[in-house]
């Protein structure tokens, strides 16, 4: 049995199907906060808090849980330094009563949901898992301060863990069943798939004037469906007994975000209308991987590295999740 903590979020409910698939029993524990039950197409829902200690000893006392999940998490960077002290208290103090549960209940084996964000502004790019950590925004702060949390505790002998550090991750469920289910998310793919379909007056790019050959933020976009068998290897290598590490999870190459607009307006056939402004506030001008000791040591094979499907997924699953909310009475 695995738990899975924000399972029934985005990237959450991916990694639940894909452990489902490969055999894994799964209960969820999510507050439903920002997730959704339609997500959930494998295992049992418990609603809870990880801040609730009472209600994590409930569950691990009535499941024996052999590793959890943890991706229950704020994650809105500009809202992190609007609002540092939320992303503290759920982030960072979340983590801390989860892991506090788990101890007192002999569950030693932990899989966590970090970010690229932890690098701040790289020295190198394609960036190593061993760049120092100088976050620039709250919510990269909070990651790596659990990260550290980690490190202490596996030193200290009390659990091993895979921290797996996400670029920018986005698309759907290739059959279209679930994807990304906030009203409102602020994922640049996900804002173009909702421009192109009418829910937006325009998408607005943030920033024309970093130091990129267009101007633009790049990043490193991931399949969902990828990152989910990430997580699927990385619990893999913790029941065999595998020691703890720390894991970049992107494809090693970036676009721009100008080149992902021209690439949602093919992919959709809508040239939606396109606004610039300024830059937000804690965006890093390029993040993109060196996804290489991820290849090596859990024999990650990316099977959707390509721009234009993930976008399509993403667009896919957006005609689908319209016509959901339309049937709902």
């Amino acid at each position: 049995m695995v738990l899975v903590t924000g399972g029934a979020g985005y990237i959450g409910s991916h990694v639940v199907k894909a452990l489902g698939e490969a055999g894994h029993e799964v209960v969820v524990y999510d507050n439903l906060s920002t997730g959704h039950k339609w997500a959930l197409l494998h295992g049992e829902l418990v609603k809870g808090d990880v801040r609730d200690v009472e209600g994590l000893d409930r569950v691990f006392s009535r499941h024996r849980v052999e590793a959890v999940l943890h991706f229950a998490a704020h994650i809105v960077v500009p809202e992190s330094v609007r609002q540092p002290l939320k992303y503290y208290i759920n982030n960072v103090g979340g983590s801390l009563s989860l892991l506090e549960s788990m101890k007192r209940h002999g569950v030693r084996r932990f899989i966590f949901s970090s970010s690229a964000a932890v690098y701040g502004v790289p020295d190198e790019i394609p960036v190593t898992e061993g760049a120092r950590l100088e976050p620039i925004n709250p919510y990269g702060q909070t990651k790596a301060v659990v990260e550290k949390a980690l490190a202490d505790m596996a030193c200290a002998g009390d659990l091993e863990y895979v921290a797996l550090r996400y670029f920018n991750v986005a698309g759907a469920d290739p059959q279209a069943r679930i994807g990304e289910g906030k009203e409102d998310a602020t994922h640049i793919i996900t804002m173009c798939v909702r421009t192109a379909a009418g829910l937006r007056p325009h998408l607005e790019v943030f920033g024309t004037d970093y130091p990129t050959p267009d101007g633009t933020c790049i990043r490193d976009y991931i399949h969902v469906e990828d990152l989910a068998r990430a997580h699927v290897l990385a619990l893999e290598h913790l029941l065999a007994g595998g020691e703890s590490r720390v894991y970049n999870c992107g494809y090693s190459r970036g676009f721009s975000v100008l080149e992902v607009v021209e690439a949602a307006k093919r992919v959709t056939g809508v040239d939606f209308p396109v606004k610039y402004s300024g830059r937000r506030e804690g965006d890093h001008p390029v993040l993109v991987a060196n996804a290489a000791k991820l290849k090596a040591e859990l024999g990650f094979i990316p099977r959707y590295d390509n721009l234009e499907y993930i976008i399509e997924t993403a667009w896919r699953w957006e005609k689908e999740r319209i016509k959901k909310l339309a049937s709902i009475p």
